[in-house]
């Protein structure tokens, strides 16, 4: 019987989906591992026998050695791609990569859209070109993934519209973008693979992104994401592909976090230890990382919130960052807490056992 195992953020991102990923992939070494929301602003940071990596165009199973795919609810970026192909190399991870027909492709001219919006800049933004591709893909001048093996003169025109698009006119700097962007794409295989592809595997490891504090639908807008980052999308691909066993794995820190702007509650400056492999550091766009004690209401709301979207899913609860906790009365009082409200939570527990597997 065909099996799903489904990785959610329950907060505003970096709650631990990518070594969660890691951990699935680990027990389930024949699988594949999906990306079915958000595209080349994912920092999923996977660490195997010293050996680190961060995961953005490729799925966070590549370095245990598990091939990737991407949907088409998806974007990809080939110069950010292309990039990290050739780090995950150098470390011997896997670089199968397999892209729906319909992800939607980001150019350099979304980049810049997404970088120098000052809109954006208010709201936060990545950089990475995300939420530019996915507004131009509403409207007329759209980019999947298969016109990058469409004849060239279709691309070069779809490539200059989308300039266009966003007002660049002069020739010459658009020549030379789109240059660079087609010699990067021609050094790529592209492996476009409609679903029928995802026949081949008895299991699936989803990886989502973000959190769903963040998703479009239910976050508090304007600083949310372009995507549906619920397990929504993961259950319609499932349900496409007729998979019934499903089991949904819940993320969190064992604080809360958040990068940008944006509502949180809780927050307050915490003292950490062990976190010098932080991922998710200052950088110009997204600006701090922000700290909080966890709300368990809040918590709650986007357990019940995700349950509608996949009604019928096992449920698990993967608490991350335990080692951070400073004090060790801090890591008892969670312990405690998340009996009191989950019943019968303990890193020790069988249900529990990523956590003492991962973090202790």
């Amino acid at each position: 019987m065909k099996t799903a195992k489904i990785v959610i953020g329950l907060g505003f991102g970096d709650e631990g989906k990518g070594i969660t990923t890691d951990f699935l992939a680990k027990q389930n070494p024949g699988s594949i591992v999906i990306r079915f929301s958000g595209g080349q602003q994912a920092a999923h940071t996977v660490m195997i026998e010293g050996k680190k990596h961060v995961h953005s165009s490729f799925a966070s199973g590549a370095l245990r050695g598990l091939p990737s795919y991407y949907s088409e609810h998806c974007t990809i970026h080939p110069v950010f791609l292309f990039n990290e192909k050739e780090e995950l190399e150098e470390k011997g991870g896997n670089t199968e990569l397999h892209i729906h027909p319909l992800a939607k492709i980001t150019t350099p001219f979304d980049v810049w859209q997404n970088r120098n919006s000052v809109r954006n800049l208010d709201h936060g933004t990545c950089g990475k070109g995300v939420g530019a591709t996915m507004k131009r893909n509403e409207g007329q001048y759209k980019l999947y993934a298969i016109d990058l093996i469409a004849p060239r003169q279709m691309l070069l025109e779809k490539l200059e519209k989308i300039a266009y698009y966003y007002g660049f006119l002069n020739e010459s700097e658009i020549d030379a973008e789109v240059d660079h962007y087609l010699e990067i794409i021609d050094k790529i295989k592209w492996n476009i693979s409609d679903y029928s592809f995802l026949e081949n595997y008895e299991t699936l490891i989803f990886e989502g992104s973000q959190g769903i504090l963040l998703d479009m639908d239910h976050g508090v807008f304007p600083n949310v994401t372009y995507a549906n980052t619920t397990s929504k999308n993961a259950i319609e691909i499932c349900n496409k592909l007729k998979i019934e066993n499903i089991e949904v794995f819940y993320a969190t820190r064992s604080y809360t976090t958040r990068h940008g702007h944006g509502w949180m509650p809780n927050e307050r400056e915490l003292k950490l230890k062990n976190n010098e492999e932080e991922t998710c550091v200052f950088n110009e766009y997204q600006k701090e990382l922000r700290f909080g004690d966890l709300d368990y209401d809040l918590l709650n709301y986007a357990l019940k919130l995700d349950a509608a979207y996949s009604p019928k899913a096992k449920r698990n609860l993967v608490v991350t960052c335990m080692d951070q906790l400073e004090k060790e009365y801090e890591f008892e009082k969670l312990t405690t807490d998340f009996n009191e409200i989950y019943g019968s939570f303990s890193p020790d527990s069988k249900d529990f056992k990523a956590i003492a597997s991962l973090f202790q």
